[in-house]
């Protein structure tokens, strides 16, 4: 039987949580229905308060409950964290590491820093979320996510920023694009081209839009997606370019499928790329270890993309 130090009745409200009832929380933890019921009625008695408002369709938390599965989510943390310093006093690097990252950087960053764990950190499980800038850092402050990799988040009180490189805006077009030879290029010169571009889901579609809306509304409609993958497809099939930074297509310009080219002219600062943690807890060593690497492999890789860049 699995060791925990989480209290019982704490485990099973968070996975009626995640389930929506207690016969499917039952099912995914392998914990008799009887079993999970009882402890959850056992805390609502103690604490004269429902935690959970049944329905005939399932359980949804009160706002009572939803104070429990916080705590739950704060104690699993800080359970993972115990025992991996406590086996890291013992010499054995192991842990349970939650990443949240953007899409953009699942083609490129993330692969080779997954298999750059795997091959210093075989022990440690790596769980990766990929969400838009701004849920990375809701993540964060809910202690759903112990490490952050994500556009334009700045340090707060709660957010502390390990590194931070900026990324300034590119066209990226493929090789036999008519823009591709260009050493840089205006934004107006962009434009006179087929665009495909970020909807405003994405930080830099908001950016642009509130200092350069008229590349949305004037001449050729471009494509609009929440897609990066889908962005960069059309790109590398040459009927598009996009503005974006080296890191979203960091791969693609390393394997020569793409090219970027400097925009100048623009009236906004660049993007940055930031590796954030909470600032309300500590994290695990091996946590730090591989935070540590992690921002090594995003610098290493946009070392890469822009002495490639520089020698094209």
């Amino acid at each position: 039987m699995a060791l925990h130090l989480v209290p019982r009745s704490l485990q099973y409200v968070e996975a009626v949580s995640d389930h929506g009832s207690i016969q499917a929380a039952s099912r995914a933890i392998g914990i008799a229905a009887s079993a999970i019921d009882r402890q959850i009625k056992l805390l609502e008695g103690r604490l004269e308060v429902q935690l959970f408002d049944r329905t005939v369709t399932g359980m949804t938390l009160s706002p009572a409950g939803e104070m429990f599965v916080v705590l739950a989510r704060r104690w699993n943390a800080d359970e993972n964290r115990i025992w991996s310093d406590v086996k890291q006093m013992q010499g054995v690097n192991l842990g349970h590491i939650r990443l949240v990252a953007m899409d953009s950087l699942a083609n490129g960053v993330l692969p080779r820093f997954l298999h750059h764990v795997a091959e210093v950190y075989p022990k440690v499980r790596i769980d990766v979320e990929i969400a838009t800038p701004d849920d990375a850092v809701t993540a964060l402050r809910a202690d759903e996510a112990d490490i952050a990799l994500a556009f334009n988040m700045k340090p707060q009180r709660d957010i502390h920023v390990l590194w931070t490189d900026d990324l300034p805006l590119h066209c990226i077009a493929a090789p036999g694009h008519p823009i591709a030879g260009l050493k840089e290029v205006k934004l107006a010169t962009v434009r006179d081209h087929a665009i495909a571009v970020q909807s405003p889901a994405l930080a830099i579609r908001r950016i642009l839009e509130a200092h350069h809306g008229w590349i949305f509304s004037e001449n050729r409609p471009p494509v609009v997606t929440n897609s990066l993958q889908l962005l960069k497809q059309l790109v590398v099939s040459g009927s598009h370019v996009a503005m974006t930074s080296e890191l979203d297509t960091a791969q693609e310009l390393l394997d020569g499928t793409l090219v970027a080219i400097p925009v100048r002219g623009l009236s906004i600062g660049p993007q940055t790329i930031s590796l954030g943690i909470s600032a309300r807890r500590p994290l695990p060593r091996i946590a730090t270890k591989v935070a540590e690497l992690l921002a090594r492999d995003v610098a290493d890789i946009l070392g890469e993309v822009r002495a490639r860049e520089t020698d094209r």
